[in-house]
């Protein structure tokens, strides 16, 4: 789609709809609360930071292949390098006024912007369309699995309509003439500060570790004091139907304090839903809503093979139980009216039917592929020392 006036490419289909899923698990395990009002992001620094490092290949070969199609579409004879990596999403409210990608100040090192749509206009979200102030196409109608590219200065102008309903989910890059701005380099930078142990066979190692509280409680200008909102985590497992229960419940309901609530979910949780409690401990909520997202990602993938399922660990909650559970519950979800309204998107078209069975087999799935992940990164995090560059390495699996 040449313009010479307004540089844009539209490559529909761009990711298959799998990958759309793996970078949706992602972000709604991991996300934080974002850069503007009701926008939540995860960019690869934060999976670093939470000890998720593993999560970041799964973008390494999309980057390389979008890092390609802006070099080729725009003739670049220089070299490129990637700006930023993160996985961004809208939620009911927010919106974005006309606007060029550099015209902030400590932006201006931003040359060219990517977005790849992860879920679809009208079917997973309302509103969110992108338009651009001059030029053609001037709006562009978001689709999975859809990429739009474009020069990230006054010759793409361009704005988004408020989200209206669910969450509009995309994977955005910015590119970049400024090695200084590489994003390569501060990454390996992260990474190496990490003790890696390979050879530890047990889970502990890369188990998720949560970021400061602060960062999940929605809207962030109540983190201060938790007098009202929601940590979106949990928000994240209540619209799916799930629960937290704490065997410091007890604890809990001596202090009613919403910032104890939150160290306690750092610390061992289960989960529940209906009157079943599955009896198995997560590490903390990052854990539990990673396994959870997981299993919303993999259960029909799951339903349709024939490995046959082991039963599952399930005991009925107890009257004190379920006054333990209520109280989280209240302390960390103060606002469920606008839980539903920001987080809505996880509510529409077919609901899953939750089944302890395949559940408790995605327990060992999660853990299968966490584990391969962070073999494979551990594996090829030397050639990236070396090289100052992430890439996919051919040599590993």
């Amino acid at each position: 789609m040449a313009d010479s006036d307004h540089p844009r490419l539209i490559l529909h289909g761009f990711l298959s709809p799998d990958v759309c899923k793996e970078l949706e698990f992602i972000h709604k395990s991991c996300g934080t609360i974002g850069y503007r009002p009701n926008v939540f992001s995860t960019t690869l620094s934060h999976l670093i930071a939470t000890n998720s490092p593993h999560l970041i290949l799964p973008f390494l070969p999309l980057r390389e292949k979008l890092k390609e199609k802006v070099e080729e579409f725009f003739g670049c004879e220089y070299e490129l390098f990637i700006e930023f990596t993160g996985l961004i999403s809208w939620t009911r409210g927010a919106s974005i006024g006309w606007h060029s990608d550099d015209n902030r100040p400590y932006l201006k090192q931003r040359d060219y912007a990517a977005v790849c749509y992860l879920n679809s206009y009208g079917l997973d979200f309302g509103g969110g369309l992108f338009h651009f102030q001059d030029g053609e196409p001037t709006t562009f109608v978001p689709m999975v699995g859809d990429a739009l590219i474009y020069t990230a200065d006054s010759r793409n102008i361009h704005s988004v309509d408020e989200i209206t309903e669910g969450e509009r989910l995309t994977l955005t890059l910015w590119f970049s003439r400024d090695k200084s701005h590489d994003e390569d380099s501060k990454l390996i930078s992260f990474l190496t500060k990490i003790p890696f142990n390979d050879s530890d066979t047990s889970s502990n190692g890369y188990l998720p570790l949560p970021a400061s509280q602060n960062m999940y409680w929605f809207p962030p200008e109540e983190s201060a004091t938790y007098q009202s909102g929601f940590d979106i985590r949990c928000a994240r497992l209540h619209v799916l139907g799930y629960q937290l229960y704490s065997t410091n419940a007890t604890f809990l309901a001596a202090i009613h304090s919403t910032r104890e609530s939150s160290d306690i979910i750092l610390e061992p949780l289960r989960v529940v839903r209906g009157n079943y409690l599955f009896d198995y401990e997560f590490a903390n909520i990052l854990h539990l809503l990673q396994v959870v997202q997981f299993y919303h990602w993999k259960e029909p993938e799951l339903k349709r093979s024939e490995v046959k399922l082991k039963p599952a660990k399930i005991v009925s909650i107890s009257t004190s139980q379920q006054e333990g559970i209520q109280l989280l519950k209240l302390q960390l979800l103060k606002d469920q009216h606008l839980v539903e309204t920001i987080f809505s998107s996880d509510n529409r078209g077919e609901r899953l039917e939750h089944d302890w069975v395949s559940f408790s087999a995605i327990v060992d799935l999660w853990e299968a592929y966490t584990s391969k992940l962070w073999h494979n990164m551990v594996s090829g995090l030397p050639k990236w020392i070396a090289n100052q560059s992430i890439f996919v390495d051919p040599n590993v699996e």
